[in-house]
Parts: structure tokens; sequence; C-alpha cells
């Protein structure tokens, strides 16, 4: 029997401006998305992820402390624990993206994976964090992640997780490969004239090169005051030969479902060896910051 499982993405913009309340502004976006997570669930879909810091707006584009406030510890967190209750309700695995507090002063971009009976699983924190371009100061935020590039088991299949900039940097893409992943997820929240043109290019490589499912998901919108850019939905689905095989559109709220056929990746990775092929021992630059180190013969 073919291991068909059905996936779906959500991309939304945000609800309310930053000159309401946080308590308004979290509400807004936990209501939206409970609705299209009932959609989803009309829909049977098995497995779900939500975009980045789904509950607000990308407040990343300034630096106020008054943002602090939106986080929550994880898996204790209403959030979290909202999440289960829907998982559970829906037989739906959920990757939920969430600003996570682990103690005062300490906060991380995180995703909670809870499986299709409401049980959380655990959390992927997301490891690089940018503070290079005008409106993406997220060095003022969140914390490096500490907990490396797990994979969790979950009813329908084997699930990794990396978030938004991490899809630019191969090495974590290429472990979670290593360590069993069939679909990997990066919610995210990136704008046009700024990463547009690797949209669609780094994700597939990255499926190609590791022989799994990729779901990569953006919001959609201009979020005022900051006025960054459009966030350009364009959130999809990529197979292991590096095709899209669904997406959704640029500028509006989507629920993208797809059935992705995870027997898919056996029979990629039949054809290219490259687990097999790997020269770790010549790979030693890698782990050295300015790339210098003399790799072993």
């Amino acid at each position: 029997m073919p291991r068909i499982v059905r996936c779906g993405l959500i991309q939304a913009r945000n609800v309310l401006g930053a000159d309401h309340s946080l308590a308004e502004i979290k509400k807004a976006m936990i209501e939206k998305h409970r609705k299209l997570i009932g959609q989803a669930a009309k829909r049977k879909v098995q497995i779900l992820c939500l975009q980045e810091l789904f509950y607000g707006p990308y407040f990343c584009a300034e630096q106020n402390p008054r943002w602090y406030q939106l986080v929550e510890p994880v898996p204790e967190g209403p959030t979290t624990v909202l999440m289960q209750k829907l998982a559970a309700r829906h037989s739906m695995v959920m990757v939920v993206p969430v600003y996570e507090e682990q103690m005062a002063g300490v906060y991380f971009n995180t995703a909670a994976v809870i499986d299709a009976d409401g049980r959380y699983l655990g959390k992927y924190r997301k490891h690089h964090i940018p503070h290079c371009h005008p409106g993406f100061w997220e060095k003022f935020y969140f914390t490096p992640g500490d907990l490396g590039y797990e994979v969790f088991q979950t009813k329908y299949a084997k699930l990794g997780v990396y978030i938004c900039y991490d899809r630019h940097f191969p090495e974590g893409a290429r472990i979670l490969g290593l360590n069993g992943a069939e679909i990997v997820f990066n919610p995210s929240a990136t704008v046009a004239g700024l990463s547009e043109y690797l949209w669609e290019l780094e994700q597939p490589a990255h499926a190609v090169a590791n022989g799994y499912f990729v779901g990569a998901i953006n919001r959609v919108g201009e979020e005022k005051p900051w006025n960054i850019g459009e966030f350009y939905g364009k959130s999809y689905f990529c197979n292991p030969r590096g095709k899209i095989v669904a997406q959704a559109s640029r500028d509006k709220d989507e629920l993208l479902v797809a059935d992705l056929d995870l027997d898919m990746i056996l029979e990629v990775r039949k054809v290219w060896q490259f687990f097999r092929d790997r020269r770790p021992e010549t790979y030693s630059p890698l782990t050295a910051q300015t790339g210098k180190a003399v790799a072993a013969d």
C-alpha cells in the first residue's frame, strides 16, 4: 500500500495593526487560525503546519520591548495547550510556531510539534537568527536555538522543522535528512524584493540533496506601521525530486493541501545515493568559523 499522507500549510495575513493591544492582536489571529484549522479538518488533513510567529504580526520589523509580552512557555503555555486539544479533536499532527519563553529574558523562535492524539512530542528552536536587513531585527528578540535538529516520529510521518532564515543554511537541512526526516516544514515570514528570487530555489535544492519532502510557508500582505515590504505568500510543497507539486496564491489567506506519497523517498534515494556517497571525514572546514580548517584526505 502506498504511504500517502495528506498535508496542509496555512498562510494568512495579520488581522489587527500594532495600534491594538497585544491581547487583542493575539486573540484575533488565534481565532482566525482556529477557523482555518477547522477547514483543514474538513479536508481530512493529517499533518498541518502554521506560519512563523502565527499569532501576531512579524514584529521583528522594529526593536521594541513591548513585543516581549507575547512570549509564553512551551508546552505549558496557552497556545500549545489549545493546539493540543485541536490536534486530538481532529486526529491531526500539528506544527505550531510560537514565541517561547524559557525563563525571564531568554526567548526563542520555536515550533511545537503535536501528534495526532494531542501529545506534545517536542519543539524545534530556530538556530540561525538574522540581524542584517532593515526590518529583520531578530537578535533583539530571539536567542539562537540550542536543541539541535530533532526529527519527530508522528502517527503519519517523521517530521523535521527548519524556521525561516534557517533555510539559507544547507548544513541543518542535511542533518534533518540524516536524522530520518521524511517531511521538513519551514514556517517563514519573508518579503518581496529581499528573498523572493530564492524562495523556489533553496528548498527544492534541500529536497533534492536530502531526498525528502519540503513544506514551505510564508505569510501574506503588508503589515503597518512598518511597511518593510509585501509578504508574498506562495507557500508550497516540494517533492524529493525538487518539483513543486502544490503552491498557494501570492496575496490571499489560504489553506494549501497536498497528498504526499512518502514511497517516493525510497524511489529517489535508489537513484541518487547522496547519503551513501558522503565523505564526512573531509568536511571539517564546515565546523570552522572561517572555513580554513584543513580537511582530511
